[in-house]
Protein backbone atom coordinates (compact mmCIF):
# COMPACT_ATOMS: atom_id res chain seq x y z
CA UNK A 1 0.00 0.00 0.00
CA UNK A 2 1.35 3.32 -0.93
CA UNK A 3 2.19 5.84 1.72
CA UNK A 4 -0.22 8.15 0.51
CA UNK A 5 -2.69 5.55 0.85
CA UNK A 6 -1.60 4.86 4.44
CA UNK A 7 -2.18 8.31 5.14
CA UNK A 8 -5.54 8.67 3.97
CA UNK A 9 -6.60 5.39 5.51
CA UNK A 10 -5.42 7.11 9.10
CA UNK A 11 -7.20 10.15 8.68
CA UNK A 12 -10.61 8.46 8.52
CA UNK A 13 -9.88 6.28 11.27
CA UNK A 14 -8.50 9.43 12.75
CA UNK A 15 -11.79 11.73 11.54
CA UNK A 16 -14.61 8.87 12.66
CA UNK A 17 -12.64 8.64 16.50
CA UNK A 18 -12.39 12.72 16.33
CA UNK A 19 -16.03 13.35 15.11
CA UNK A 20 -18.08 9.87 15.17
CA UNK A 21 -21.33 9.46 13.24
CA UNK A 22 -24.51 8.79 14.58
CA UNK A 23 -22.89 8.77 17.94
CA UNK A 24 -25.95 8.80 20.88
CA UNK A 25 -28.89 6.47 21.61
CA UNK A 26 -31.65 6.28 19.62
CA UNK A 27 -35.21 7.41 20.82
CA UNK A 28 -36.84 5.71 17.79
CA UNK A 29 -34.96 2.11 17.86
CA UNK A 30 -36.49 -0.82 17.89
CA UNK A 31 -34.32 -3.06 18.33
CA UNK A 32 -30.62 -2.81 20.61
CA UNK A 33 -28.04 -4.50 21.46
CA UNK A 34 -24.88 -4.33 23.59
CA UNK A 35 -21.30 -5.43 22.98
CA UNK A 36 -18.25 -5.89 25.16
CA UNK A 37 -14.82 -6.94 24.35
CA UNK A 38 -13.50 -8.05 27.65
CA UNK A 39 -9.52 -8.61 26.75
CA UNK A 40 -9.08 -4.45 26.21
CA UNK A 41 -12.35 -3.13 28.01
CA UNK A 42 -14.45 -1.74 24.62
CA UNK A 43 -17.86 -1.25 24.96
CA UNK A 44 -20.41 -1.18 22.46
CA UNK A 45 -24.19 -0.59 22.03
CA UNK A 46 -25.93 -0.20 19.00
CA UNK A 47 -29.68 0.81 18.42
CA UNK A 48 -30.91 1.01 15.09
CA UNK A 49 -34.89 0.84 13.93
CA UNK A 50 -35.83 -1.61 11.24
CA UNK A 51 -38.50 -0.26 9.11
CA UNK A 52 -40.98 -3.57 7.71
CA UNK A 53 -40.49 -3.71 3.83
CA UNK A 54 -43.25 -3.97 1.14
CA UNK A 55 -44.98 -7.54 0.87
CA UNK A 56 -42.32 -9.86 0.27
CA UNK A 57 -39.27 -7.67 0.90
CA UNK A 58 -37.07 -7.07 3.88
CA UNK A 59 -36.62 -5.38 6.31
CA UNK A 60 -34.28 -2.41 6.50
CA UNK A 61 -32.29 -0.17 8.41
CA UNK A 62 -33.62 3.16 8.56
CA UNK A 63 -31.56 4.80 11.08
CA UNK A 64 -28.59 3.19 13.51
CA UNK A 65 -26.25 4.96 16.09
CA UNK A 66 -23.91 3.28 18.49
CA UNK A 67 -22.75 4.71 21.50
CA UNK A 68 -19.98 3.60 24.29
CA UNK A 69 -16.62 3.54 25.12
CA UNK A 70 -12.91 1.89 23.61
CA UNK A 71 -9.87 2.58 22.03
CA UNK A 72 -9.64 4.71 18.53
CA UNK A 73 -10.26 1.58 16.23
CA UNK A 74 -13.44 0.46 17.87
CA UNK A 75 -14.96 3.78 18.05
CA UNK A 76 -14.34 4.89 14.49
CA UNK A 77 -14.96 1.44 13.14
CA UNK A 78 -18.77 1.56 15.00
CA UNK A 79 -18.76 4.96 13.64
CA UNK A 80 -18.25 4.02 10.20
CA UNK A 81 -20.69 1.25 10.60
CA UNK A 82 -23.16 3.17 11.32
CA UNK A 83 -22.47 4.81 8.11
CA UNK A 84 -22.09 1.85 5.80
CA UNK A 85 -25.49 0.08 7.32
CA UNK A 86 -27.84 2.90 7.34
CA UNK A 87 -30.57 1.44 4.62
CA UNK A 88 -29.07 -2.05 3.90
CA UNK A 89 -31.34 -5.10 4.57
CA UNK A 90 -30.30 -7.82 6.75
CA UNK A 91 -28.40 -9.59 4.34
CA UNK A 92 -26.73 -6.97 3.00
CA UNK A 93 -25.64 -6.14 6.50
CA UNK A 94 -23.93 -9.78 7.16
CA UNK A 95 -22.70 -9.21 3.53
CA UNK A 96 -20.89 -5.97 4.71
CA UNK A 97 -19.75 -7.58 7.99
CA UNK A 98 -18.12 -10.58 5.81
CA UNK A 99 -16.20 -8.26 3.75
CA UNK A 100 -14.98 -6.02 6.35
CA UNK A 101 -13.77 -8.85 8.46
CA UNK A 102 -11.89 -9.73 5.47
CA UNK A 103 -9.88 -6.37 5.41
CA UNK A 104 -9.02 -6.55 8.79
CA UNK A 105 -8.35 -10.27 8.94
CA UNK A 106 -6.02 -10.27 5.98
CA UNK A 107 -5.24 -6.67 4.94
CA UNK A 108 -6.32 -6.88 1.59
CA UNK A 109 -9.21 -4.10 0.78
CA UNK A 110 -10.80 -4.39 -2.91
CA UNK A 111 -9.75 -2.91 -5.93
CA UNK A 112 -12.37 0.16 -4.97
CA UNK A 113 -11.26 2.69 -2.55
CA UNK A 114 -13.64 2.47 0.26
CA UNK A 115 -13.65 4.21 3.90
CA UNK A 116 -14.04 0.25 5.01
CA UNK A 117 -10.53 -0.29 3.64
CA UNK A 118 -9.27 2.48 6.09
CA UNK A 119 -9.27 -0.56 8.21
CA UNK A 120 -6.59 -3.07 6.64
CA UNK A 121 -3.85 -2.34 8.31
CA UNK A 122 -5.53 -3.39 11.51
CA UNK A 123 -4.56 -7.26 10.50
CA UNK A 124 -1.36 -6.74 11.80
CA UNK A 125 -2.47 -6.32 15.06
CA UNK A 126 -4.04 -9.64 15.74
CA UNK A 127 -5.49 -8.38 19.37
CA UNK A 128 -7.05 -4.98 17.70
CA UNK A 129 -9.30 -7.17 14.70
CA UNK A 130 -11.78 -7.78 17.78
CA UNK A 131 -11.59 -3.55 18.34
CA UNK A 132 -12.92 -3.28 15.17
CA UNK A 133 -15.22 -6.02 15.06
CA UNK A 134 -17.22 -4.99 18.28
CA UNK A 135 -19.67 -2.65 17.43
CA UNK A 136 -20.36 -4.86 13.96
CA UNK A 137 -21.22 -8.06 16.34
CA UNK A 138 -23.60 -5.65 18.45
CA UNK A 139 -25.08 -4.83 14.91
CA UNK A 140 -25.71 -7.84 13.63
CA UNK A 141 -27.26 -9.29 17.21
CA UNK A 142 -29.52 -6.00 17.01
CA UNK A 143 -30.75 -7.35 13.76
CA UNK A 144 -31.52 -10.80 15.04
CA UNK A 145 -33.20 -9.51 17.62
CA UNK A 146 -30.70 -11.13 20.09
CA UNK A 147 -30.39 -9.68 23.32
CA UNK A 148 -27.44 -11.72 24.35
CA UNK A 149 -24.63 -9.34 24.67
CA UNK A 150 -22.34 -9.67 21.91
CA UNK A 151 -19.47 -10.85 23.24
CA UNK A 152 -15.71 -10.96 21.09
CA UNK A 153 -14.46 -13.37 23.20
CA UNK A 154 -17.20 -15.51 21.62
CA UNK A 155 -16.01 -14.94 17.83
CA UNK A 156 -13.02 -16.65 15.81
CA UNK A 157 -11.76 -12.86 15.00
Amino acid sequence: MSADLTELYQQVILDHNRRPRNRGKLPTANRVAHGDNPSCGDQCSVFLRLDPGAPGQPDRIAEISFDGSGCAISQASASLMTTQLKGKTTAEAEKLYNEFHAIVTSGHAPEEISDLAAFAGVHAFPARIKCATLGWHAALNALKNDAAPATTESHTD
